[in-house]
């Protein structure tokens, strides 16, 4: 009997089941090889301490910057007031903490199968180096001191936004990641709750227009993040994500093209909603608004030719990659300073 070249093809799987909400949309998706490579230049950590910072991610803290959007969007009055700045750093340092916090407690949960995993195995948990309940008290004690450093520094709003990013983030960590829909809609809440808290923090009065482009913008992002690496498994014969077999491509499709016209449709209206506030200012700031209208539209019509491709890794490796899109985003840029800063000011 003989045996077919598909049968006999081994399965390799190398998953991301491990990963955190906040991970899941800012991790590359590697192939196989790239992954198998990287494992091998990599080394557990020394000792206790080192395993401690490592644990931490302090690589991922950059994330948070989005707290700045919204103070940054507000013009120059506004971001260059010391106390709205000082706020802001606190919101910051507040989820820094909060992030560190889950990725104690994701990491111990998933011990096993990053000891499964060709680079995750070298994770400091995963490794041996720090022990299991130490990250559950290290997760903990981090968690409480996000809420009560937000409380305690800027006020029971911004603790608000830290607690429910915490309990969400959670909920992924203790199983709604292999939920469909859920997993997206978590991933994408994360980068939400950062732009309010900004706007919180700050006291800086947050349209429902922003609002819907950041929220609409991180699904298009998690969407077409998980749309690659449904191509990538299938491409490679791997799994993934656990979640990833439950989605079909089309429905994957279907949830980045809704995002997308949403993301549109939500930043036009804002552009329209600030030349409105800034008509009788003389200048044309209005004028640079709505112009921004179209680098913005381009943009999103570019990314989603590196999603439809199944190109869609993490979106700063995009970025960073698409020269293209660098010069769209530069162009956009520009609008957005002359309508904010020059003649909106």
């Amino acid at each position: 009997m003989k045996t077919s070249k598909n049968s006999s093809k081994p399965r390799t799987i190398v998953n991301a089941n491990s990963d955190t909400a906040d991970e899941a949309l800012f991790e590359e998706t590697a192939g196989a090889q790239d992954i198998v490579a990287e494992s091998q230049e990599m080394r557990p950590p020394k000792n206790v301490f080192t395993a401690v910072i490592k644990a931490m991610r302090p690589r991922q803290w950059i994330k948070n910057v989005l707290v700045l959007m919204a103070p940054v969007s507000a013009g120059a009055a506004v971001i260059t007031d010391p106390e709205v700045l000082l706020q802001t750093f606190y919101a910051f340092v507040a989820f820094c903490l909060a992030s560190s916090s889950i990725y104690f407690i994701n990491d111990a949960r998933d011990v096993e199968a990053d000891r499964a995993h060709p680079t995750k195995r070298f994770r400091p948990i995963a490794s041996g180096v720090l022990p299991i309940w130490l990250a559950y008290v290290m997760g903990v004690l981090l968690m409480v001191t996000a809420i009560g450093f937000a409380w305690g520094l800027s006020g029971h709003a911004l603790a608000i936004v830290i607690a429910v990013y915490i309990v969400l983030q959670l909920g992924y960590c203790f199983g709604l990641k292999h939920q469909l829909v859920l997993d997206i809609v978590l991933v994408s809440s994360g980068f939400l709750l950062r732009a309010i808290a900004g706007g919180v923090a700050a006291d800086v009065p947050l349209s429902q227009w922003f609002l819907l482009v950041m929220a609409f913008g991180s699904l298009f992002m998690a969407s077409g993040k998980r749309y690659a690496e449904k191509i990538l498994a299938e491409r490679e014969g791997r799994e993934i994500r656990a979640v990833l077999n439950q989605y079909t491509g089309t429905y994957l499709r279907f949830v980045w093209t809704m995002s997308a016209t949403a993301l549109i449709l939500s930043y036009c209206l804002w552009a329209f909603q600030q030349g409105q506030l800034v008509a009788g200012v003389p200048g044309g700031a209005k004028l640079w608004y709505e112009i921004s209208m179209v680098p913005w539209t381009v943009a999103v019509m570019r990314y989603a030719v590196d999603v439809d491709r199944g190109d869609a890794g993490a979106p700063e490796d995009i970025a960073l990659k698409d020269h293209v899109l660098q010069v769209i985003a530069v162009v956009w840029l520009v609008c957005i300073i002359f309508a904010v800063y020059v003649f909106g000011a």
